[in-house]
């Protein structure tokens, strides 16, 4: 049986994890990728059987990714999908910051998503989905993730110019901009805001977030794997935000 293949970066916790358990529930061959060796040999035990890969390491390591390469040319040979979730964030301050540690933020992700995208797009010679999970940030400024907001806005960008350059190879490629997500990432100093006040006050009282809660990652994943299957296939160079309803008040 020819099982259809998807790489899944960011595997190992959140998002990542939810999209890596949904598409090997859904009957795909997963090759998982994360800088948590442990976190990913666990996750590979969840998985139902099948020809499911690992990749150990950052999607921005060029070494890392010529392993990737290797690893499924050898392994697989084609993939049918790519759903990057791999993001990194902490607090910058684009004026006090030295511009190298500024940048570390913003060269880590629109790199990875630069390499991560090459080396899925030469395994999808007869189509495929490229799915980047992005932010309701690459919209919107937020104080102190200057870097993070940039770095998520220039994906999105990058996203829709991919789009037109491989929609001749039925390539289609979109980006997944979620809003408050609970997973760890929501974890800020070892507090977790969607539990906070702050959070409480303005999103689950307030009147700025109409549904009223956080997402779960696994409702995140289920956006990207139907940005993955047949009944989106006229959806090509689009950002599709999952926010409940944050960005549609004021």
């Amino acid at each position: 049986m020819n099982r259809p293949k998807v790489l899944v970066t960011g595997a190992a916790s959140g998002i990542g994890r939810a999209t890596a358990l949904r598409f090997a529930h859904e009957g795909y061959d997963v090759c998982a990728n994360d800088i948590q060796p442990a976190k990913l040999t666990a996750l590979l035990s969840e998985f139902p059987p099948g020809h499911h890969l690992i990749l150990k390491g950052s999607y921005a390591d060029k070494e890392i990714i010529q392993e990737g390469e290797k690893l499924i040319r050898e392994s697989w040979g084609s993939l049918n999908a790519l759903v990057s979730c791999a993001g990194i964030s902490e607090q910058t301050d684009p004026i006090a910051m030295d511009i190298e540690r500024w940048r570390v933020i913003f060269d880590t992700m629109v790199n990875g998503c630069i390499l991560i995208s090459k080396l899925a797009a030469q395994f999808m010679p007869n189509g495929g989905r490229i799915i980047h999970v992005t932010s309701i940030h690459g919209t919107r400024a937020e104080f102190g993730a200057s870097s993070y907001s940039m770095a998520k806005s220039a994906i999105n960008q990058f996203c829709r110019s991919l789009a037109v350059q491989l929609a001749d190879r039925n390539i289609l490629v979109n980006a997944v901009a979620p809003g408050f997500v609970d997973t760890a990432m929501s974890r800020v100093n070892g507090m977790n805001e969607l539990e906070s006040e702050w959070f409480k006050t303005n999103y689950v009282q307030g009147h700025h977030l109409p549904l009223r809660r956080a997402a779960t990652a696994d409702e995140i994943a289920g956006v990207a794997f139907f940005l993955a299957g047949k009944d989106a296939s006229y959806i090509t160079g689009q950002v599709i935000t999952v926010d409940g309803g944050l960005t549609i008040t004021f």
